[in-house]
């Protein structure tokens, strides 16, 4: 026999092939101790095999294409099904224990923020009051509206801060222009 022979008989052999892990010297020494005849009942086997796979391939594309018909007939389309597997898939989500905890932590982290934040909207509230009820702020006050007075005129007592500056912004606008705005750029 000559080497090429020797090569193709190998190429052309239909032993197994190895699986990953699977010692080759074993696989080869098993095939040697197995009888012509043991050989010939595991191809016929093999053969089986490989049909009824294809057979239940054969199955499976004409079960799809029936499937497929049957959404057809119903209108279930395949925007419908992604629709329907994303609320599934959010059902599941939110079953997870670790949705659950997870939202049960944000929900308290917010209900302490809220706490956070209306306790700091107090603390504002309470330092601008202490602001306003200050001497310098009193002070300011009084300058204001002495301002005013004589600006635009006296005003009855009781008027509030906000009244004071609107009205003397008001008074401004209608005083006189400065000199520098009647030369116009010159």
């Amino acid at each position: 026999m000559k080497p090429c022979d020797c090569l193709l008989n190998c190429l052309l052999r239909t032993d197994p092939v190895p699986e990953e892990g699977e010692d080759v010297a074993a696989t080869i020494s098993a095939t040697e101790t197995l009888s012509e005849e043991e050989q010939q009942e595991l191809r016929r086997e093999l053969a089986k095999v490989e049909e009824e796979i294809q057979t239940l391939s054969q199955v499976l594309a004409a079960k799809e294409k029936h499937l497929a018909e049957i959404k057809r007939k119903l209108g279930i389309n395949s925007l419908q099904e992604l629709k329907q597997n994303i609320a599934k898939g959010w059902q599941d989500v939110t079953a997870t224990s670790a949705y659950k905890k997870t939202s049960e932590t944000l929900s308290q982290a917010g209900q302490k923020a809220s706490a956070a934040f209306s306790s700091v909207g107090s603390v504002i509230t309470k330092k601008l009051e202490d602001v306003k009820n200050s001497p310098t702020f009193k002070s300011f006050e009084e300058k204001v509206e002495n301002l005013k007075s004589k600006v635009g005129g006296t005003k009855p007592a009781g008027g509030d801060f906000g009244e004071v500056l609107n009205s003397t912004a008001n008074a401004s606008a209608t005083s006189e222009p400065l000199p520098e705005q009647t030369q116009g750029g010159l």
